[in-house]
């Protein structure tokens, strides 16, 4: 053992300016990608909250059946799984006047009509 106390501390050698700034370069660059991770998510979670919108905002016909009239549904009601046909809220509106075509009883498309 040298001469003296073996628990003292070794001072660590500082960096050189080199050191320090590449240190900062690879801490930057983690940054960034935690920083486009977090736009990407942010991206998926406006593009799934704009197809829920879009998705609100459509209509559908379910076409009238031996004694049953035909039945307007929003485009996300469960009861009319119709693949395509989707119509405008403005088209909506018009189907309503039509005494052949009644509301849904169930997702109540009107209601969404109404704030149009």
């Amino acid at each position: 053992m040298p001469d003296g106390d073996s628990s003292k501390a070794q001072p660590t050698p500082a960096l050189s300016p080199l050191e320090k700034n590449r240190a900062l370069e690879e801490w930057l660059r983690w940054q960034l990608g935690q920083v486009q991770n977090r736009i990407r998510d942010l991206k998926a979670q406006e593009e799934q909250h704009r197809l829920q919108q879009t998705q609100v905002s459509r209509w559908k016909v379910q076409p009238q059946r031996s004694e049953s009239p035909a039945l307007l549904h929003r485009a996300d009601c469960s009861l009319y799984e119709g693949e395509g046909g989707f119509i405008s809220g403005e088209d909506a509106v018009v189907a309503l006047t039509m005494p052949e075509i009644e509301p849904c009883e169930e997702c109540r498309p009107e209601t969404g009509l109404a704030q149009e």
